[in-house]
């Protein structure tokens, strides 16, 4: 009955059922991997956002090359802000809105210098491809508190002077010309003094792990369907042969309402001669006695 199924044709439907199904196994195990990249982000986020700040002596590593579990660790810094090399980034948006953030060299009491990113600010409407105003770092000897981020990479395109396309420390630091600790800079929690104009802060980073989990299970479940579809059409065509084959059988002689009662189907019912005038006159008359 399913001899069909090793024809060319149903070959082919085979083998294109099993690439679809391959494609869908792999975007499912796809979006599995960015839900284990997020979840990680998840994790280090919970356990290291708003944990107690640790020393500088004791991150100093962490800022010569960062361990990915450190990230968002709270960093207590000692130093004075240098202003001449502030820098301003560009296309950096928040909520939806485009802006730029805010990177200065912190001179530790150390003798060594690390990036302090104290926020962002949007778009200007006096100067374009400027905001309006950068407010000045506080002056003097501070305490800061820094969350750790990665150096960014470098992005092939240029950028106005003051600005730099990306957060990528060994080329802000090629551009100062002196020495940054290039592992890692810091994302500015609190400054002690403060000063009262500030950029805006970074809100904490999400911790929702999206929908990563439910795309990859449709994608699972489409490879599936495929199959169940390829079989569903297989079981069809058998069907529709044994009833060809049957019709078949009826066309060499044997009786149609045989045939159909095999099938489960109810006989087709023979067409009635219809009387003439005369018959219908001989039985009117045959009922009144005559």
């Amino acid at each position: 009955m399913y001899k069909f199924l090793f024809s060319s044709k149903w070959l082919g439907y085979l083998l294109l059922a099993a690439i679809f199904a391959t494609g869908c196994v792999f975007l499912g195990r796809w979006q599995m991997d960015r839900r284990a990249e997020t979840l990680a982000e998840i994790q280090r986020v919970t356990s290291n956002y708003s944990a107690t700040p640790v020393t500088f002596d004791q991150a100093r590593d962490e800022f010569n090359q960062l361990d990915p579990s450190r990230e968002w660790t709270q960093v207590k810094l000692q130093g004075s802000y240098d202003v001449d090399g502030q820098r301003i980034v560009r296309n950096r948006p928040l909520n939806g809105q485009p802006g730029y953030e805010v990177v200065v060299p912190f001179k530790l009491v150390s003798g060594e210098t690390v990036v302090i990113d104290r926020g962002w600010l949007p778009i200007g409407n006096k100067t374009p491809g400027r905001p309006d105003s950068i407010p000045a770092p506080p002056s003097g000897q501070i305490t800061a508190v820094v969350r750790l981020k990665h150096s960014e990479p470098t992005l092939q395109r240029g950028a106005p002077e003051g600005q730099l396309a990306s957060i990528d420390l060994p080329t802000y630091a090629a551009e100062l010309g002196y020495p940054l600790l290039t592992g890692a800079y810091g994302q500015l929690a609190s400054e002690t003094p403060p000063v009262a104009d500030m950029p805006q802060p970074f809100p904490m980073p999400s911790v929702d792990e999206g929908t990563h989990l439910s795309y990859s299970l449709q994608w699972f479940a489409f490879g599936i369907l495929m199959f169940v579809g390829f079989g569903y059409a297989a079981r069809q065509q058998a069907r529709n042969a044994a009833m060809d084959a049957e019709d078949a059988e009826v066309l060499d002689g044997e009786p149609a309402h045989t045939a159909a009662g095999a099938r489960g189907r109810p006989p087709v019912p023979r067409k009635r001669k219809r009387p003439t005038a005369e018959e219908e006159e001989d039985a009117i008359l045959d009922a009144q006695g005559y």
